[in-house]
């Protein structure tokens, strides 16, 4: 297994630092809002990886944190009147939803940033002791950027072309740091901000530390993949890995994964220019498995641009996918009780050839493009040799490969039994008795259990409206 390595530029050979098992870190969201569909790329590319990691028989320790305090989430707690963590529990609990919606399955562990403060703390009085931090005069702690000799190693940057060119970097504070490329640790708080006490002032963590803490606690001082998108290279990830190796003493990932960027229509998302969507919004017009089939349909590491043309090829694809499916599952429930003839014997060694050409796929830096070309292969093949006077012992196999494969994708193609028009409308009552009595828990499973099967549903001022994905 192949993957492309950030930190050297080229594929390298997988080798885990412990045989037999994997640690995988990736950076999750923000949680100030509900997650868009660029946030959805990474989750979907990464939970692929973990799924393939596993089929290979590795243990894959898959840790992907929240961060629940910063700046966006104070602002937005200011705004509604509330506290930060109201914010941010809200949008966790939204966030979940929209991740089991698409199938990505929970991380070993989801760490809070707000929950490791004594860790942070703990790392950033062992860089001040080996004197790759300092305190300013106001309590905040920077870390002293030239002191770490291989600073810029990840996104292959260079100090002094940093210094010239890169004035994002020259944040406030700019003054009592003693060099410009200095980044904070320790910031004190501002009025009506949440804190925490700490031996330098009242303040709060920086961004880059949470990550190398939690890392380290749940994962160990050595990774085998940290993974995020590309957006994070520089300067989340090269902060990451000034903070962990001086403070640890060894290298902090042995491989880096980036993901590309979403574009919509081939520009690049932002709220000002009307092209933003949340899952939520992509969710009232697909079935979630063809967002996330859609997802994969390009190499993670080359850009995707998001149209309505692409979406519906999706749809197509994941539709052809799904009625072979069908077609198995029909032809199962009346074919021959026996094992496979000999004729289907030397066809059954044909099919397991796509299962190869799937592997050798996501063997060669987790090519889903082409895996997915495979699985289609294989869908032919079952479409051609798939018959009503197969055996049981034939069918059953086809299926059991074809599925296989399609859960390593994390796609959901086993058709559920249509819900009747009454079923559904049945269902939508017991979900509002379940919001009018606070049971909201109750909601949010019928909520995805109607999503399962296939019914999108939208929340109006006039109601509660559905329709078929």
């Amino acid at each position: 297994m192949k993957i492309y390595n950030t930190l050297t530029k080229k594929k390298e050979e997988f080798v885990p630092i412990e045989e037999g098992k994997v640690r995988m870190y990736v950076c999750g969201p923000t949680v100030y809002n509900l997650i868009h569909i660029g946030n959805a790329r990474p989750m979907i590319v990464f939970d692929t990886v973990r799924r393939y990691m596993e089929h290979k028989g590795y243990e894959v320790n898959y840790v992907s944190n929240f961060t629940d305090v910063d700046d966006k989430i104070i602002k937005k707690a200011i705004e509604e009147g509330v506290d930060s963590q109201t914010i941010s529990q809200r949008y966790i609990a939204e966030c979940k939803k929209d991740m089991e919606s698409l199938n990505v399955r929970p991380a070993t562990t989801h760490p809070l940033a707000t929950e490791e403060i004594c860790g942070m703390e703990e790392m950033i009085r062992t860089l001040i002791d080996k004197g790759h931090a300092y305190v300013a005069a106001d309590g905040t702690v920077y870390y002293r950027t030239r002191s770490f000799a291989e600073y810029g190693k990840l996104s292959h940057k260079n100090l002094d072309d940093l210094e010239g060119g890169k004035r994002s970097l020259l944040v406030s504070g700019e003054d009592q740091k003693e060099d410009p490329l200095d980044f904070v640790l320790w910031k004190p708080k501002k009025e009506g901000e949440p804190y925490w006490k700490s031996p330098w002032c009242d303040g709060r963590p920086g961004w880059h530390i949470e990550c190398s803490v939690m890392s380290k606690k749940y994962l160990g001082e050595e990774i085998d993949i940290h993974a995020g998108g590309e957006d994070l290279i520089f300067p989340h990830h090269e902060n990451e890995i000034a903070q962990s190796e001086a403070a640890n003493g060894k290298p902090f990932a042995r491989y880096w994964m980036h993901n590309a960027f979403l574009n919509i229509d081939n520009r690049k998302m932002s709220k000002s220019a009307g092209n933003f969507f949340t899952v939520r919004d992509i969710l009232q017009q697909y079935d979630p498995m063809v967002l996330r089939f859609f997802m994969l349909s390009a190499h993670y590491r080359s850009p995707l641009n998001f149209s309505a043309d692409l979406m519906e090829a999706a749809r197509n694809g994941l539709g052809r996918i799904r009625t072979a499916a069908a077609n198995l599952d029909f032809l199962l429930k009346n074919a021959r009780q026996q094992e496979r003839t000999q004729e289907e014997e030397a066809l059954w060694e044909k099919a397991k050839e796509y299962a190869a050409k799937f592997d050798e796929a996501m063997d060669d830096d987790f090519n889903t493009a082409d895996a997915l070309a495979a699985v289609f292969e294989l869908v032919k093949f079952i479409n051609t040799n798939a018959r009503e006077d197969s055996t049981a012992g034939f069918v059953k196999a086809l299926r059991e490969e074809l599925l296989s494969l399609t859960d390593i994708c994390g796609l959901i193609v086993e058709t559920k039994e249509e819900l009747l028009d009454s079923d559904v409308e049945a269902l939508i009552a017991e979900r509002q008795a379940a919001r009018k009595a606070k049971n909201f828990a109750r909601a949010d499973e019928i909520r995805n259990e109607l999503l399962q099967k296939g019914i999108l549903l939208e929340d109006t001022r006039e109601g509660v409206k559905w329709k078929r994905a």
